[in-house]
C-alpha cells in the first residue's frame, strides 16, 4: 500500500506523510485489507448499505478523494426543490434589511443587517426581498419589551415619525407591547410580549390571511382578506420607538420554531446541509469504530471515551473528511443546524460535563485540521447560536433548555485554546457574552410552568393604617398559615432550579478567570481583566448613549455570579498563602488609586479632576507613596484634558443639529455594546437624510497614553499587573499606614474594584426597580381585602352592586396569583438571602476600603467617589430592597457594621479633602436619613466621642456659604420628640390622606438622641463664638425662609381670587411648601438652642446674648403676627387646601413658637424670664392678641363680625389633646396670663416719649447708645444688630471704634 494519493487530498494543511511502502508499517498504517474495510465502514452510501465485499471497489487513501467526491454528489435533488421554493417571492437570495432606502427615522443597524435598534421618536425599517404568492415566514428575536409593530407592507406604504407599520393602508402589525393588531384600526390581539421572545410572522397569500405566533404558540389569525393581485407584493417591516432593539430571521439561521407548508423568506443552504450531514456522519463513523491492529478487524468503540492517539490511519481518514466539513463550518446556518446539534446530543447523556471528553477531542480535531481564519469563524458562530439559544429560550418548569446550553459552553470553555480565542476576541468584542449570566423573568407565568412549581399562591393581607405590612403574626388565621407555607415550599422548589442554572453560570466564570493556563500565552484571567476593565469603560463612560449600555437586569446578575467566582479565588488563595487575607476581609488598597495602575477613566475622584490631583498634590505622592510625577507628563495631562473639553463641546454641539448632522458627524461614539441579540458592533447609523459609517471619536488607545507611569488596557501583562520579585504589579507606592501584608492575588484586587464599580454603574438602580412588584403586590392585596370588606357590608337589596363588587374581587385575585408567583421569581433571581449577603459583603468591602483610604491623609482625595456612593446604597439596598424577604438584623456583624458606616458619613459629610457637591450632599442625605431610624441612630451614638462631637460641631458651623437645608434637618430629628407638641409622626391634619410612601425617613418615629444633644449645648456653652455665629446665621436663614414664604402665599392668593380660572404652577406651590417646612424646621433648631442652652439668650454677661434675646423676640412677634391676625392671609391661603400646600397649617408653626416662648418665659429662673419678658414687650410688634389666638380667645370685636357667618372653628392648642399635654398647656396658660399682667404694667409705667428721643434707626426704642468717635446716636439693638455686618456709621459712614451708653441729660 502507498500513501502517495494522500498529497492533493491533503492540500489544506502540508501533512508530511512517507511515500515509500516499508515505511507505511513503521507509521503505522494498517494493511490494506483492513484500511479498506474499514474506509468503507467510515464512508457508507447514502441509503447507508454497503454493497457486498465482491462488488465493492478497493479503497486506499490514493483513491478515497475521488470516492468521497461521487459519495458527496450523489443527492442532487435538492437543487430542483430549492428552484421551486422560490417561486412567489421577488428580492436578493440572501434576505437583509433594507440599509440603503427602506427606512424611515433613525435607526442603528448591525453589521449583518438583520438586528436593528430604534435611535427616534419611531423609526421604521423594511426587508429587501418582498413575496406576493404562497406561504412564508420570518421570525423576530425580541431583545427589549417596549413599543414596537411588527408586520408586513407594501412598497406603496409611506411611514413617517407618527405613523409606522400598520398605521397605513396595506400594512400590517402585531405589537405585544400594548396587545394589539393594527391595520389603520387597531383592536386587541395576542399576548403580552418580554425581551427573549421570539415572533413568528406569517402570510398566507393563497389564503389572503396573516398570523402571528409567539415562541411558537400561534396567536390566531390577525388579518383575513387581505389585499392581493397586480402589483400587490409584501415586504417583512417594522416600526420601533427610541432604544427598543430586535434581530431578524428571514431563513439566514434555521428557524426556531418553522411552521409546516410556510417557507422561510431566505432559503436553507439545502446542498450543503444534506453535504454537511453526509460529513458528520463520517465523523461519527470514525468515533463509532476502532482497528484492532493485533487481531487485523474492526471494533465497535465507546464513543464517549473516543480520543485520537496519533493512529495516522485515523488521523489521515479525519483530515479527509474535514478537507471537504470544514469550509462548510464557516456558516451560520450549518454550525447552527449541523455542529450545534451535534455537540448538545452528546451532553445529552447527562453526567457532569467533565464526563464527556469528547467535545474536547473534537475541539482538539478543529484546531489541527482546519485552516486557523476557520476555527474562528466556526466558534465565533457556535458561540453567538449557543448566546441566541440561551437567550431565547422559553422558560420551562426545569430550566431544561438554559442548562442544555450552558453546559455546552462550559464544554468548549473548558478548552484552553478555544477559551483563549474566544475571549481575545469574541466574548466581549463581538458577544454581549453577559447574556450567559442572566436568568430572565417570565412575564408570563403560566407558560413557564409556575403554576405546577408553585401551586399554592400567598400575598400579605394585614396592613398598618400607613399601609405598610403589618408584623404581627399573631393575627394569621390557620388557613393562611398553611397557603403561607405551601407558597414557602413552591418558592423554595423554584430556588433549587434556579440555583442549578446559577452554579454552571459561576463554573463559567471560574473558566475564564483561570490563571494556571499559561499554555501558549497568556493565562485567561488577564485576558479577562482587560476586556472586563474596558467593559466597565464603556458603560461607564457611555451613559448618556443608551444603546451601547449593558442593561442593568443583566449587569445585576453578572454582579453576583462574578462574587462567588472571586471569593471562590480569594478563599483558594488564602488556603495556599494562610498569611494572606480571606474573602471576608477583603478590601481595595488605596494605592491603587493614585499609582496609575488601573484606569478610572474620566471617572470622578473624591478631590476632583486627577489632573489636578497631580499637580497639587504631588508633593505628598513623593513623601508618602514614593510616586514621582514628570513636570512635562504633567503638562501633557493638562493639554490633553484641554482637547478632551474642546472634543466633547464639538460633539455636544453636534448632537444639538438636526438628524442629518447626526448621521454624518461623529457625534455619538461607535457602540461597543449595542442591545441587539446577537452583534455587538452596530457599524451603520442610518438616518432618513444621510448614510454612513461611524468611526469612533478617538482611538482608545491615546487616552492611556497620558496617564502618569502606566501602560493601556490592552498592553498590561500578568508581570504588570501581579508584579514579579521588586516590582509590586498594581501594589506600586504603598503608603506607610498601610500594613505590609499580603492582601490576596492582584488580578483579584482588580476584579473587586470591577465589581464596586459595576454597582455604582446600574445595578443598585435596578434593585429599586424590581421592588416595583412587590409594591403592586401589597397595592393589590389592599384592594382586594377593601372589596371584600364592601362585600360583606354590601345590602342584600343591591345585588347590581353585589355583582360588580364579585368581579372586582375576581380581577384582583388573579392578578395577584399571576404577581405572586411572578414575586417568587424576582425574589429567588434578586432578593434572596444569597444575594442579600453579596451585597453585604461589597457593602463591608467599601467601608474597609474607606478606612483604609482614610488613613492616608491628603492622598483620600484620589478615592473614586464611586467607592463612598455605593457604600450608602449597598445599605439603602439591604434596608429598604431586602427587607421584606429577609432581615438585614440577621445578616453577620450587622450592629458593627451599621456603626463603622455612620462614622464614616458622620467624619466625611463635611470633610475638606472631598469637594464634590453632589457627592457631599448624597453623605449628607445619608446622614439624615440615618439618623431618622432608631437601630442607626444608636450605632451613630456608639461612634467614638470624639468623632461624635466633631460631627456634632461641623452640623453647628454657620449656615452661610453652605447646603445647610439638610444639617438643619438632623438637628430636628435629634430634637423631634422632645419639643413643645413634637411627638407626633404626622401632622394631625394629614392623619386621615395615605402617604405616597409611608417608609420614607421623614415619616418614621420620633427618636430623639439625648447624647447628641448633650453634645450640642455643650459646645454652645463652652465656645463663646460658636453660639452667636450659628444662632445669628439661623435666624438670618429663618427670616428669609419665612419672608420668601409670605411672598408667594400672597401671589397664591391673588391668584385664586382672580375671576378667570387661574392655575397656580405646581412647581411655585412645591417651592412654597418647601419654604414652610423650612420656616417650622429653623424654628425647632431655635426652640432646641433654647432648651439645651438657655443662657447663651438670657445670661447677658456673655457680649451677645441681649442682641440675640431681642433678634428672636423680633422675628417670633413677626411670625405670629402674620400667622394669627384675624381673616388674614396665612388663614385664607390654608383654607384653600391646595395640592401641594398640604403641610401648610397652623398647628406645625404655632406650636414651635409656642415652644421658644414658654422655655423663655416659665421654664426658666426669674431673672431670666424678666429679662425675657422685658425684650418681648419693648418689641414694638408685640401684641398680646397673637398669644391669646394660641388658646382660642379671640377678640371681642372679631367675634361679633364672626357670628353671623357659619360658624368657623378657631385655632385653640386645647383641641390637640392627643399632642400636646396638659401640662404643656398649663404653661401655655401660665404664661400668657403672666405677660397679660406684664403687658398691662408696662402700659401704667411707660411715659409717653417725644419723637426726638426715640431712635432715628427702628422708632420703636427710645436713643440708647451714642458711637465713637462721630457721636451719632441709636438704641442699642439697632447699633449692634448693625456692627453684626457693617462697622461703618449709619449716618456719616465714619468707621465705628466703640459705642457708649447714652442717658438723656435731667437738665434737658
Amino acid at each position: 500500500m502507498t500513501s502517495r494519493g494522500a498529497g492533493p487530498a491533503l492540500s489544506r494543511k502540508n501533512y508530511r506523510l512517507s511515500t515509500e511502502p516499508e515505511k507505511s508499517k513503521v507509521a503505522g498504517i494498517v494493511n490494506s485489507r483492513l484500511l479498506n474495510d474499514y474506509l468503507h465502514r467510515v464512508f457508507t452510501s447514502a441509503d447507508g448499505n454497503q454493497p457486498a465485499a465482491a462488488y465493492r471497489k478497493h479503497l486506499t487513501f490514493q483513491n478515497l478523494q475521488e470516492h468521497l467526491d461521487r459519495l458527496l454528489a450523489e443527492e442532487n435533488g435538492p437543487e430542483d426543490s430549492r428552484d421551486q421554493g422560490a417561486e412567489g417571492r421577488l428580492g436578493p437570495s440572501t434576505v437583509v434589511l433594507d440599509h440603503t432606502s427602506g427606512f424611515e427615522g433613525l435607526l442603528l443597524v448591525d453589521d449583518d443587517l438583520l438586528g436593528v435598534i430604534g435611535h427616534s421618536n419611531f423609526g421604521s425599517i423594511r426587508a429587501t426581498t418582498c413575496v406576493y404568492k404562497g406561504k412564508w415566514i420570518y421570525e423576530v428575536l425580541i431583545s427589549s419589551q417596549g413599543l414596537m409593530q411588527i408586520g408586513w407592507c407594501t412598497l406603496n406604504c409611506r411611514f413617517n415619525q407618527e405613523e409606522g407599520v400598520g398605521d397605513t393602508p396595506d400594512s400590517y402589525a402585531y405589537d405585544g407591547n400594548r396587545v394589539r393588531k393594527w391595520n389603520v384600526t387597531t383592536t386587541n390581539y395576542g399576548k403580552s410580549w418580554a425581551a427573549g421572545d421570539i415572533v413568528s410572522c406569517l402570510i398566507d397569500l393563497d389564503e389572503g390571511t396573516i398570523a402571528f405566533c409567539l415562541n411558537g404558540i400561534s396567536l390566531g389569525t390577525a388579518f383575513d382578506n387581505i389585499t392581493r393581485g397586480a402589483g400587490m407584493a409584501y415586504f417583512p417591516a417594522i416600526s420601533l420607538s427610541f432604544k427598543e432593539s430586535v434581530a431578524f430571521n428571514f431563513g439566514s439561521r434555521p428557524l426556531r420554531y418553522p411552521v409546516e407548508g410556510y417557507h422561510p423568506l431566505q432559503d436553507p443552504p439545502v446542498a450543503d446541509l444534506v453535504k454537511a450531514r453526509r460529513l458528520l456522519g463520517y465523523l461519527k463513523n470514525v468515533i463509532h469504530i476502532g482497528i484492532d491492529v493485533t487481531e487485523g478487524k474492526l471494533v465497535e468503540k465507546d464513543t464517549s471515551m473516543w480520543q485520537l492517539q496519533g493512529e495516522p490511519t485515523v488521523l489521515i481518514t479525519l483530515a479527509h473528511i474535514f478537507n471537504y466539513f470544514s469550509p462548510l463550518m464557516c456558516k451560520v446556518y450549518l454550525v447552527e443546524d449541523v455542529l450545534m446539534t451535534f455537540l448538545l446530543s452528546i451532553l445529552e447523556r447527562g453526567g457532569a460535563v467533565e464526563a464527556h471528553p469528547l467535545i474536547q477531542q473534537l475541539l482538539d480535531l478543529m484546531w489541527l485540521l482546519m485552516e486557523e481564519y476557520e476555527v474562528h469563524e466556526c466558534l465565533k458562530q457556535l458561540l453567538m447560536s449557543l448566546l441566541r439559544a440561551y437567550r431565547f429560550s422559553p422558560i420551562i418548569p426545569d430550566l431544561g433548555l438554559q442548562i442544555h446550553y450552558l453546559r455546552l459552553t462550559i464544554a468548549v470553555l473548558k478548552h484552553e485554546k478555544s477559551r483563549k480565542y474566544l475571549l481575545s476576541n469574541v466574548l466581549f468584542d463581538v458577544l454581549r457574552s453577559v447574556v450567559f449570566f442572566y436568568i430572565k423573568s417570565p412575564l408570563r407565568v403560566e407558560e413557564a410552568g409556575l403554576q405546577e412549581l408553585i401551586p399554592t399562591t400567598w400575598w400579605p393581607n394585614r396592613f398598618t393604617k400607613e399601609g405598610k405590612e403589618s408584623k404581627d403574626v399573631k393575627e394569621e388565621s390557620a388557613e393562611e398559615r398553611l397557603r403561607r407555607r405551601a407558597y414557602e415550599r413552591g418558592c423554595q422548589r423554584l430556588k433549587k432550579r434556579i440555583e442549578v442554572v446559577e452554579g454552571l453560570q459561576v463554573q463559567i466564570l471560574k473558566l475564564l478567570l483561570n490563571n494556571k493556563d499559561r499554555g501558549g500565552g497568556e493565562a485567561s484571567r488577564y485576558i479577562f481583566l482587560n476586556k472586563f476593565r474596558k467593559f466597565l469603560q464603556e458603560n461607564a463612560s457611555n451613559r448618556g448613549n443608551l444603546t451601547v449600555l449593558c442593561p442593568p437586569e443583566y449587569m445585576v446578575c453578572f454582579l453576583h455570579r462574578l462574587i462567588a467566582a472571586l471569593r471562590f479565588f480569594w478563599d483558594g488563595h488564602k488556603a495556599k498563602t494562610p498569611a494572606a487575607l480571606s474573602s471576608d476581609e477583603a478590601y481595595v488598597p488605596p494605592q491603587l488609586f493614585y499609582n496609575g495602575k488601573v484606569d478610572y477613566f474620566d471617572l470622578q475622584r473624591l478631590g476632583g479632576l486627577l489632573s489636578h490631583l497631580k499637580k497639587t498634590l504631588k508633593d505628598d505622592l513623593a513623601a508618602k507613596a514614593n510616586v514621582l510625577i514628570d513636570p512635562a507628563e504633567l503638562q501633557s495631562v493638562t493639554m490633553d484634558d484641554l482637547d478632551e473639553d474642546e472634543e466633547s463641546a464639538t460633539s455636544a454641539a453636534q448632537s444639538q443639529r438636526p438628524s442629518a448632522a447626526l448621521a454624518i458627524g461623529g457625534a455619538l461614539a461607535r457602540p461597543g455594546w449595542l442591545s441587539s441579540p446577537t452583534l455587538g458592533r452596530a457599524n451603520r447609523f442610518l438616518s432618513t437624510a444621510a448614510v454612513s459609517l461611524m468611526n469612533p471619536r478617538r482611538p482608545l488607545g491615546t487616552l492611556e497614553k497620558v496617564k502618569v507611569r502606566t501602560l493601556s488596557v490592552e498592553q498590561r501583562t500578568e508581570e504588570d499587573i501581579e508584579g514579579t520579585h521588586g516590582n509590586e504589579g498594581l501594589l506600586l507606592g504603598r503608603p506607610p499606614e498601610e500594613p505590609d501584608q499580603p492582601i490576596t492575588e492582584n488580578s483579584l484586587l482588580e476584579i473587586l474594584d470591577g465589581i464596586v464599580m459595576m454597582y455604582n454603574l446600574s445595578v443598585h438602580q435596578q434593585l429599586g426597580k424590581m421592588v416595583g412588584v412587590s409594591d403592586d403586590v401589597n397595592e393589590y392585596a389592599m384592594a382586594l381585602k377593601d372589596t371584600e370588606e364592601k362585600i360583606s357590608r354590601c345590602p342584600k337589596r343591591r345585588r347590581d352592586i353585589h355583582e360588580e363588587l364579585l368581579k372586582s374581587q375576581k380581577v384582583f385575585s388573579e392578578k395577584l396569583n399571576h404577581l405572586s408567583r411572578r414575586l417568587a421569581w424576582i425574589n429567588v433571581t434578586i432578593y434572596s438571602k444569597e444575594k442579600m449577603q453579596d451585597i453585604y459583603w461589597l457593602l463591608r468591602v467599601c467601608i474597609r476600603t474607606i478606612k483604609h483610604g482614610d488613613r492616608t491623609g491628603s492622598l483620600f482625595a484620589f478615592m473614586p467617589e464611586f467607592y463612598l456612593s455605593v457604600a450608602m446604597n449597598s445599605y439603602s439596598a439591604l434596608k429598604n430592597y431586602f427587607s421584606p424577604v429577609n432581615s438585614m438584623e440577621e445578616l453577620p456583624g450587622y450592629e458593627e457594621t451599621l456603626m463603622r458606616l455612620a462614622a464614616i458619613l458622620a467624619k466625611h459629610f463635611a470633610d475638606s479633602r472631598i469637594v464634590g457637591t453632589d457627592i457631599r450632599d448624597s453623605l449628607m442625605q445619608a446622614l439624615a436619613s440615618y439618623v431618622c431610624y432608631p437601630h442607626s441612630l444608636r450605632a451613630v451614638e456608639r461612634i467614638p466621642e470624639e468623632q461624635r462631637i466633631s460631627m456634632m460641631k461641623n452640623l453647628l458651623a454657620p449656615y452661610e456659604q453652605r447646603p445647610w437645608a439638610q444639617t438643619n434637618w438632623i438637628l430636628v430629628r435629634l430634637w423631634r420628640g422632645c419639643g413643645f407638641g413634637y411627638r407626633y409622626t404626622r401632622l394631625p391634619h394629614l392623619l386621615k390622606t395615605k402617604p405616597e410612601d409611608a417608609s420614607l425617613p421623614s415619616l418614621q418615629k420620633p427618636c430623639p438622641s439625648t447624647l447628641l444633644q448633650r453634645h450640642m449645648a455643650d459646645l454652645l456653652r463652652s465656645d463663646r463664638d460658636l453660639a452667636p455665629s450659628f444662632l445669628n446665621s439661623v435666624l438670618n436663614q429663618l427670616n428669609w425662609a419665612f419672608s420668601e414664604f409670605i411672598g408667594m402665599i400672597q401671589e397664591i392668593q391673588q391668584a385664586a381670587e382672580r375671576l378667570e380660572r387661574n392655575f397656580v404652577d405646581s412647581r411655585q406651590l412645591k417651592v412654597c411648601a418647601t419654604c414652610f417646612d423650612l420656616s417650622v424646621s429653623l424654628l425647632r433648631v431655635l426652640e432646641m438652642t433654647v432648651t439645651l442652652a438657655p443662657e447663651i439668650f438670657l445670661d447677658w454677661n456673655r457680649p451677645s446674648s441681649e442682641l440675640l434675646l431681642r433678634r428672636l423676640a423680633q422675628l417670633l412677634n413677626q411670625v405670629l403676627n402674620r400667622v394669627t391676625a384675624e381673616r388674614n392671609l396665612f388663614d385664607r391661603v390654608v383654607n384653600l387646601r391646595l395640592p401641594g400646600l398640604e403641610s401648610v397649617d397652623h398647628y406645625p408653626i404655632l406650636v414651635a413658637v409656642t415652644g421658644i416662648l414658654v422655655r423663655l418665659l416659665v421654664d426658666t429662673d426669674a431673672q431670666g424670664a424678666e429679662r425675657a419678658t422685658a425684650v418681648m414687650l419693648a418689641d414694638p410688634c408685640f401684641q398680646l392678641r397673637s398669644i391669646q389666638y394660641l388658646l382660642g380667645h379671640a377678640e371681642p370685636s372679631a367675634l361679633a363680625a364672626a357670628a353671623p357667618a357659619t360658624e368657623k372653628r378657631h385655632f385653640s392648642l386645647n383641641t390637640y389633646t392627643e399632642y400636646i399635654s396638659t401640662e404643656e398647656l398649663a404653661k401655655v396658660d401660665k404664661m400668657l396670663s403672666h405677660l397679660s399682667e406684664e403687658s398691662k404694667q408696662a402700659a401704667a409705667t411707660t411715659l409717653p416719649t417725644s419723637e426726638e428721643d426715640l431712635c432715628p434707626i427702628c422708632y420703636a426704642h427710645p436713643i440708647s447708645a451714642i458711637f465713637r468717635p462721630c457721636s451719632h446716636k441709636s438704641c442699642k439693638a439697632c447699633i449692634n444688630q448693625h456692627l453684626m455686618n457693617n462697622k461703618d456709621c449709619f449716618f456719616c459712614k465714619a468707621t465705628i471704634t466703640g459705642v457708649d451708653d447714652f442717658t438723656k441729660p435731667a437738665s434737658s
